[in-house]
């Protein structure tokens, strides 16, 4: 363990006020803060609030104001659409300066909010800064949601104007956004008075005469506008989580601390140097690609990769290695699940060798949970330190992780390793009482949570409390689970749902899922719990094998289930297994486990806004069948995508 991580974490704990004034000192102010944390309204605690300062102007004028206007600021790389095209910080703040005048043209304001509903393009990080730059609110929506969950989103921030595109490219397919944004704004009680629309090549869209104006047209009439400064506290976005109600949940982020925390990340966690290319092959509609394809790097003052693209299929699983030969990005950070497709379409690393990868210095893998058998390949394969961190829509940075930038120390695989600066976590039994060193209980934080995380949620300060803060008092609830090793160590085993209770005892799904990813010929996996007359739940695997494999299923079913036997033990009651083609996730990778449960248990699910094919659902159903499960007729009523369950 680094000196120096010990040192920060001690003093970030002891004394939080001193740490983070230091920290603010890198950020750029028109007013510095004198008060650093505000805990007169407890449990909503504010940080800088008498600061003032402007997120554009911290991530785009100040470089070109530095002399570095010339630096490629980003590089979108399209291989669905097979171009490439680079904006130089000069650049960079001409666009969000002039798009800034479109808005204001559009009659937006400080405090407004713009939905911003696009693609991987470049234009989508225009959209954000050049809210950002006038104090007006973004709320981006994953390109492609479906009317419905869109419409939910526009009632609730109720946005002065939409930004969006004519069609987003998923693989081969292109995907006609105009016509679901119409039907969203039909459907919603509020209509948002101009919508602005990028026209891609690919699907021209038809314009309804009176609001919808063409970005191109908009932009050559527009003036460009200087920077707002706005107080600390001033809400920078708001990023809409699914919620259990049917009612997404708004996580608002502010402006101060999220900047202060972000520029502190590029420095000391993912330790990436100014005029570097970092690249997060993400999405700008998940909270990664916000934190670090957009706001993380460019305060940096780095080269950011917006890359519009799959890990395999476009073309091939050699698809990340050409992109960080050619722009010689010194880090990758994306999913695991985006490293276990690599690895089932190539299971050698074959295509690795075809690629000048001596840029990389370090893969960061989080979104899921890095089962370490995927984690040992990418370090086989790479020669690189690979650092799963773990963290959180509402947190906004990450909570725990190796840190590249203070010194890495010895890995854990299946840890995230030990929490950040700033983040004092703890296990806790139902009852609130700390558990064992080593027992699974609900991961929690010591409030107050520090800078960038959500001081509350959109217009729901009682469902913030309700959420995230009742169940434990005086702690964030994270609805993980997981345990702390006597070393301090952090292992994320499961959401708090995915814990199952056989017999009376609580077992991890995602320890069994870590047993079956060790299996040389499973590529992936998922493990969830099916209800029981007798235990109450049993565990039941899913298991998507490696290409090339020619063993029988039953043979590599034998092989997991006495596996987990061997390493868990005969608690576990693992006995069943099915093999299939893939498995559903959402389109940031994240696996559907709680649907797929649902199927399975025969009660009525709802198709997730989010799913990356729906159509995986149906092949899932059918092997459950096939399983002797999803058998009952109300399993055919799932429930329209954001309905409540």
């Amino acid at each position: 363990m680094t000196a120096r991580y010990e040192d920060l974490h001690a003093q970030s704990l002891a004394d939080p006020t001193g740490f983070w004034a230091d920290a603010a000192r890198a950020v750029d102010w028109a007013v510095p803060p004198s008060t650093i944390l505000d805990d007169s309204a407890k449990p909503f605690y504010r940080w800088f609030t008498d600061g003032r300062l402007n997120m554009c102007w911290n991530a785009v004028d100040r470089h070109v104001a530095a002399g570095r206007g010339d630096q490629a600021a980003l590089i979108h790389d399209s291989p669905v659409t097979g171009t490439k095209r680079t904006i130089t910080y000069a650049d960079l703040l001409d666009q969000v300066s002039r798009f800034g005048g479109v808005l204001r043209d559009a009659g937006v304001a400080k405090g407004d909010r713009v939905i911003i509903y696009m693609p991987m393009v470049p234009e989508a990080a225009v959209a954000m800064l050049a809210c950002a730059r006038i104090g007006a609110i973004h709320s981006v929506v994953f390109g492609g949601f479906a009317p419905h969950e869109l419409a939910t989103r526009i009632n609730d921030a109720q946005p002065k104007v939409i930004v969006s595109a004519s069609c987003g490219i998923e693989g081969s397919r292109v995907i006609a956004y105009k016509p679901m944004l119409d039907a969203a704004i039909e459907h919603a009680s509020h209509k948002p008075s101009r919508c602005i629309l990028f026209q891609r090549p690919q699907q021209i869209a038809t314009l309804l005469p009176g609001r919808d104006v063409v970005w191109d047209a908009a932009m050559a009439d527009a003036a460009p506008v200087e920077c707002e400064m706005v107080e600390a506290t001033h809400p920078l976005y708001i990023l809409y989580t699914s919620g259990t109600t049917g009612q997404p949940k708004g996580v608002v982020r502010d402006t101060g601390g999220y900047a202060v925390a972000l520029k502190w990340t590029m420095d000391h966690f993912y330790g990436i140097r100014p005029g570097e290319v970092f690249w997060t092959a993400s999405d700008v509609g998940w909270v990664v690609g916000h934190s670090y394809i957009v706001y993380g790097p460019l305060l940096q003052g780095c080269t950011s990769v917006v890359y519009e693209g799959k890990p395999v299929g476009t073309p091939d699983a050699g698809a990340f290695w050409r992109v960080i030969a050619e722009h010689k990005a010194v880090a990758l950070f994306t999913a695991p699940t985006a490293f276990r497709a690599i690895k089932r379409e190539d299971p050698q690393g074959t295509k690795i060798k075809d690629y000048d990868l001596s840029s990389l210095r370090v893969l960061f893998l989080a979104g899921e949970r890095s089962d370490p058998d995927t984690l040992q390949w990418a370090e086989s394969n790479l020669q690189v330190p690979v650092i799963d961190h773990w963290w959180q829509t509402e947190t906004g940075w990450p909570i725990a992780g190796n840190p590249m930038g203070l010194g890495l120390f010895p890995v854990k695989y299946g840890s995230t390793a030990k929490p950040l600066p700033g983040w004092d976590i703890r296990v806790l039994a139902a009852d609130g009482q700390p558990v064992r060193a080593g027992d699974i209980g609900a991961i929690v934080a010591r409030l107050p949570l520090p800078p960038g995380t959500l001081p509350t949620l959109w217009n729901a300060d009682d469902r913030f409390v309700k959420s995230y803060l009742a169940d434990y008092p005086g702690y964030y609830q994270t609805s993980d689970a997981g345990f702390i090793d006597s070393d301090g160590y952090i292992f994320v085993m499961a959401r708090t749902d995915d814990i199952i209770n056989v017999a009376g005892h609580r077992l991890s799904t995602g320890a069994m899922e870590e047993v079956l990813s060790g299996h040389p010929d499973v590529a992936e996996c998922a493990v969830i719990g099916v209800a029981d007359s007798l235990k109450g739940q049993l565990p039941f695997g899913l298991i998507v094998l490696k290409n090339g494999v020619t063993r029988s299923h039953a043979e590599i079913i034998a092989d997991v289930i006495a596996k987990v036997r061997d390493e868990i033990g005969p608690v576990a009651a693992f006995k069943q297994a099915i093999v299939v083609d893939r498995l559903p996730k959402t389109r940031s990778g994240k696996i559907l486990r709680g649907t797929m449960q649902k199927i399975a248990d025969s009660e009525q699910w709802r198709m997730p806004a989010t799913i990356d094919d729906p159509i995986i659902l149906e092949e899932i159903k059918a092997a459950f069948r096939e399983a002797g499960y999803a058998q009952l007729p109300q399993n055919e009523q799932k429930l329209p995508a954001g309905q409540a369950n």
